[in-house]
């Protein structure tokens, strides 16, 4: 996949689309605008790389590493893995993570295994599903993450894997969050240990930079890596613009920033092939200054006499990576949608451009209904029907 330079930008005639962004959102849409509508694109990226978040590539030592965090892909929609099959061949896998707690590495979410250890029992499914009630503490009215717990599984097993994790990776008490943030995670009295139960679970053969630069193949798509869009808005020549960046910094933050939790990455290769018994590992107790561990080689099912690993220290301040939920932060973005709405020739689009956790597969999704909206305004038929994300 070639780039291209501003110089070779800034001549060309004016593009049908200016995409900034070059993550999924971004290069998902480029992909369907050049391709299905035959429109001429430019896309953007401050960064130097293609992929956003999901950029991996060999380190120094040979090993595919993920340069921002484990990326497990995994969705329910047959249509998200029917588009992005055209881009990449697949291996399954099955995410399992563990929990240091009390001097054991025990499966998270909580299951069967999880109880029996911890508490040195051989409970059955019934009799698990009996402990948990008997320790739950019934909240009322749900509002926050602690009570989402707390009315699950009661105040000592909330301590034990939750508050302290939830606190790091926040900076906020989850008596501060909204419950959506533990409401992803579910409790079980099986033995199931699978992090997603989703119909599919899989990891691009090659790696999501190779998908990437298959998807941007399209010889109507132009690259420019390594470009600050604020430093080129007054510059370049376009007629539409998809913003994939935070909506409040093309705003100029004008009503304040939005706030997020961004994340710093310390990466380590080690003179062995294996590290620990399972991709990641978190570390819920608050004396640990980091979350997790993840190895990498267990997500790409590579095989190398050496391992890297990375932790993961969760931090205020460096690139925005999750959008903090709480209801004053949500106003504060409703603030600037409506800004967006009254601004002509310019959509929002992504985790950053809507300010909202998406998995990779929502996003694809809402990039590929974008697609699908601006196809039937121009009168094109569109070959598959993709409903937004919820």
């Amino acid at each position: 996949m070639p780039t291209i330079t501003l110089q070779t930008a800034l001549a060309a005639q004016p593009y049908d689309y200016l995409i900034v962004g070059a993550g999924f959102a971004g290069s998902v849409l480029a992909e369907r605008l050049s391709a299905g509508l035959g429109k001429r694109i430019l896309l953007i990226d401050r960064r130097e790389h293609i992929g956003g978040n999901a950029y991996d590539h060999l380190d120094a030592a040979g090993v595919l590493v993920h340069r921002y965090g484990p990326h497990i892909f995994h969705t329910n929609a047959q249509r998200i893995v029917d588009y992005l099959s055209r881009f990449t061949e697949w291996r399954p896998y099955e995410h399992r993570v563990l929990a240091q707690v009390d001097g054991h590495l025990l499966p998270i979410p909580i299951n069967l295994t999880t109880l029996n250890i911890l508490y040195a029992q051989s409970m059955n499914e019934a009799q698990a599903e009996a402990f948990l009630a008997s320790r739950a503490e019934p909240v009322a009215t749900i509002h926050t993450s602690e009570d989402v717990v707390i009315n699950q599984v009661g105040r000592e097993l909330y301590e034990k894997f939750f508050r302290g994790y939830t606190r790091k990776q926040w900076g906020l008490d989850p008596s501060e969050l909204d419950k959506s943030v533990t409401a992803r995670v579910p409790t079980r009295t099986t033995t199931d240990d699978r992090y997603f139960t989703d119909a599919f679970q899989i990891m691009p053969l090659h790696g999501y930079t190779q998908m990437f630069e298959r998807m941007l193949e399209h010889p109507a798509i132009d690259v420019l890596l390594a470009t600050d869009f604020s430093t080129v808005r007054e510059l370049l020549r376009y007629r539409e613009l998809v913003y994939c960046g935070p909506i409040d910094e093309y705003f100029g933050h004008c009503y304040g920033k939005l706030p997020y939790r961004s994340l710093r990455f310390q990466h380590e290769t080690h003179d062995h092939e294996c590290f620990q018994p399972v991709a990641v590992v978190n570390y819920p107790h608050p004396a640990v200054p980091y979350t997790r561990i993840t190895e990498y080689k267990h997500l790409t099912g590579q095989t190398h006499p050496l391992t890297s690993i990375s932790y993961e220290f969760p931090c205020a301040d460096g690139d925005p990576y999750y959008p903090i939920p709480r209801p004053e932060n949500a106003e504060l973005y409703k603030r600037y949608r409506a800004l967006a709405d009254q601004t002509p020739g310019v959509t929002f689009l992504g985790r950053l451009g809507t300010y909202k956790y998406y998995n990779m597969d929502q996003v694809v999704g809402q990039a590929l209904a974008l697609y699908q909206r601006i196809a039937r305004e121009a009168g094109v038929e569109v070959e598959q029907h993709v409903a937004e994300p919820g």
